[in-house]
């Protein structure tokens, strides 16, 4: 089995985030044509704060330079995978188009929600009010290998916490 820690960077301007709709590229991908942070999977020997800066350049085109940790999602079951969710509010360069995701601004008012991952609508609003937390997330449909079809949230806990 591979290692199920990801990263997820969302970069914060003012009352607006940046989001990025996932592209089909040459090595499929997951969660293709959900609006969603920028992230993914530790390299070798990497840290966890390197990897989410990395993942973050190679898909929006934007270098964190003060990222805050605000969540651990952990997806039991369907997924397996354990999220380590940052804030950026400060970075190097422009939100720019690559091969994996098309990066869009979207008032957190605004948020695209019925495009998004089912379970964001649980955790994000919270990190985006300035909490802090720690959930597990269950999904109804195990089937749902490639995060492309309807896929519900069964089961949720959340937790807030006061650091990391």
């Amino acid at each position: 089995m591979s290692d199920p820690t990801r990263t997820l960077v969302i970069p914060v301007k003012g009352d607006e985030i940046l989001l990025g709709r996932k592209k089909q590229h040459r090595d499929g991908a997951f969660g293709v044509g959900k609006w969603n942070g920028f992230g993914g999977k530790l390299e070798p020997g990497e840290t966890i704060e390197a990897a989410a800066i990395r993942e973050c350049l190679e898909e929006s085109g934007l270098k964190p330079t003060k990222l805050e940790k605000v969540a651990e999602l952990n997806f039991v079951e369907d997924y397996n995978l354990f999220g380590h969710i940052f804030l950026a509010t400060e970075w190097e360069g422009e939100p720019t188009e690559t091969d994996e995701m098309v990066p869009k601004w979207f008032k957190q008012c605004e948020l695209p929600y019925e495009l998004m991952w089912d379970d964001d609508i649980f955790w994000l609003p919270a990190v985006l009010a300035g909490k802090k937390i720690k959930a597990n997330f269950r999904f109804a449909n195990n089937l749902d290998t490639d995060g492309t079809k309807v896929n519900p949230t069964q089961s949720v806990e959340l937790f807030i916490v006061n650091h990391f």
